[in-house]
């Protein structure tokens, strides 16, 4: 009894005399396997127990009975979970599944490729994930998966051919509704994600991939960061991609949860170009489709007639609808526009829409679901909002909806067309400039509010990056937007410029020849008298300050006489997706056990 299991046998009742690292055949020996198994995934959560079944022989063992007809027919494969947790909580049992004395990478690769159940699919997805989650220990194993099929695999596919038809399927059950009980299709497809961005991440820095940034070959740095590198081998992996991306039904409590979020995820590795332009973007037209909100109609002057809008529902367009609903209408319009067949996967859509316009609805419904009627993006019950719904990923919106930016402005860098229609698609021709930019209520004024904002400064520097790009990278062109929106941006990114002086530079107008203020954005007004006190001056000063960066936050006196009142004393800053370049994007992915 001295060289058995002490961590399992008080809860299963077997005389059991295996020793630690064989326990499973013992289950299996006495024909008590259905009865051990359910326990042993319960006790698995523990690390205790973890590290008795991450042996190579209890992994075997494990693996054997999960691939039995009479086990994958189960609601719940508790073999898998407990291979899945034993990868989760004990990381050198990732290296022993996929190496030569389980083979278990090989397994379960077969495995997700032949099964149709979503329980198999998840579960096959959540370990292969774990087991390619450092491209050290996996090196050898990532770059079989895609160069080479299956070894039982009577076909020529490969991991990424397997892993597009999962895509695939997983989409058609997500549109159809057609789940059934057990494993949520979100969740299988989550998973799958997760491992595609692996792939997509580590196989280019092991192999000789493509250089996608011609500042990096320049530089003679050896280190291949993610957004730097492509390889065509990965190349099938983008139809099913977009594809979930325009066609995942809407999601509730707002558009970026899993597995939207982790779609953008890989998509914002791969590369935009002339290469594979027509993947993203299909054939647009050379006039770049513009946003009308109802507030430009009801209100706007400056144009004779409104911008076309051919995106949008005509009830879109009634000047009382909510911001919120809009928004969700416009990315059902969009989805609606998308032809799609289950039965058959090409290499390409059927039909491909503009995936720039797709994201930019996809950020206007996002920022509509957590501003709602809230117009200051600092106030608590903005930043809580949905706070419940977060995973451990996530600590706050600006973690949920700096990707999506990111995306945006990396179609503005990659493509001059799709830059053009995203500037259209913010500031269209006919913008009311008549009442300030930021007070706006839809995507733009939002923006522009998120980038002066204290509390999401991760996300004001990355939607001041999406505007930088999407006009030109020149500061002088921000002017459009307004100058005062922009300063503390560009001061903090080193761009100590002011807006271009009136003698230097031409006078902006609008479509009706209207002057517009620089420093704004909106058409010239005649001067009020100021009638501030000397009092009030000094507060807005020390507020354009603390938003430039000029002024910490902590150094600001009037800040700090308000918390000394309150008894907070402290501001925290929650920094874990920092975004400084491209090239530097990270994601980290933080995982829960199977229940």
């Amino acid at each position: 009894m001295s060289n058995s299991s002490p961590a399992i046998q008080p809860y299963v009742s077997l005389p059991l005399t295996a020793p630690v690292s064989d326990v499973i055949a013992a289950f299996r020996a006495t024909g008590a396997i259905d009865t051990a198994l359910p326990k042993l995934k319960d006790l698995g959560k523990a690390p205790q127990v973890a590290g008795v079944l991450a042996s190579p022989a209890n992994l075997r063992h494990l693996l054997s009975i999960a691939t039995t007809s009479h086990i994958e027919s189960l609601k719940e494969n508790n073999a898998l979970r407990c291979i899945a947790n034993t990868c989760l909580l004990i990381e050198p049992a990732r290296v022993t599944f996929i190496g030569s004395d389980v083979n278990g990478g090989n397994v379960a690769l077969d495995l997700l490729q032949k099964s149709s159940s979503l329980e198999t699919i998840y579960l096959t997805s959540r370990i292969l994930f774990l087991c390619t989650a450092s491209s050290l220990s996996a090196a050898s194993f990532i770059q079989w998966m895609v160069e080479n099929k299956p070894t039982n695999s009577p076909s020529q596919e490969t991991a990424i051919d397997v892993l597009a038809t999962k895509m695939d399927n997983l989409l058609h059950s997500l549109v159809t509704g057609k789940s059934g009980t057990g494993t949520a299709p979100e969740d299988a497809m989550t998973d799958l994600l997760k491992l595609i961005f692996n792939l997509c991440v580590h196989y280019p820095k092991l192999v000789d991939a493509e250089i996608q940034s011609p500042e990096v070959a320049a530089s003679g740095d050896d280190h291949k960061t993610m957004v730097d590198y492509w390889s065509p081998r990965l190349d099938g992996l983008i139809p099913p991609l977009l594809r979930a991306f325009h066609r995942l039904p809407p999601q509730s409590p707002h558009p970026l949860v899993p597995p939207m979020l982790h779609i953008i995820h890989a998509l914002i590795i791969i590369p935009v170009n002339a290469s594979n332009r027509t993947l993203w973007f299909g054939s647009q037209p050379p006039t770049p489709p513009a946003r009308l909100t109802p507030m430009d109609s009801a209100t706007s002057s400056l144009s004779g007639s409104p911008c076309p809008d051919t995106n949008l529902p005509a009830k879109e367009k009634e000047p009382k609808a909510r911001a919120i609903d809009r928004a969700i209408s416009a990315l059902a319009a969009g989805r609606r526009s998308f032809s799609w067949s289950s039965t058959s996967r090409s290499t390409t859509p059927v039909a491909v829409p503009d995936t720039a316009i797709r994201a930019c609805e996809i950020l206007d419904a996002t920022l509509a679901a957590f501003f709602q009627d809230d117009h200051d993006p600092d106030e608590a019950r903005v930043r809580n909002r949905f706070q419940g719904h977060w995973s451990m990923n996530e600590s706050s919106m600006s973690d949920i909806i700096t990707p999506l930016v990111l995306l945006i402005t990396r179609f503005c860098l990659g493509d001059e067309d799709a830059k053009l229609r995203i500037r259209n698609w913010f500031v269209p021709e006919g913008l009311d400039r008549t009442k300030p930019l930021e007070g706006r209520d839809d995507v733009l004024g939002r923006c522009l509010r998120v980038l002066q904002s204290v509390y999401h400064d991760r996300l004001g520097k990355c939607i001041g990056e999406m505007f930088y790009a999407m006009y030109d990278s020149n500061p002088t062109n921000l002017t459009t937007l307004g100058y005062g929106n922009f300063a503390g941006f560009l001061f903090n990114k080193g761009i100590a410029t002011g807006p271009p002086p009136s003698e230097s530079a031409p006078q902006m107008t609008t479509s009706d020849g209207m002057p517009i203020d620089p420093i704004t954005g909106t058409v010239v007004k005649e001067r009020e008298p100021n009638d501030m006190t000397e009092e009030e001056k000094e507060q807005e000063a020390e507020k354009l300050l603390e938003r430039s960066g000029a002024l910490p936050p902590s150094q600001n006196p009037i800040r700090k006489a308000m918390e000394k009142g309150s008894g907070s004393g402290v501001y925290h800053r929650y920094i874990t997706f920092y975004l400084p370049t491209y090239s530097s994007t990270r994601v980290i992915y933080a995982d829960v056990l199977c229940s």
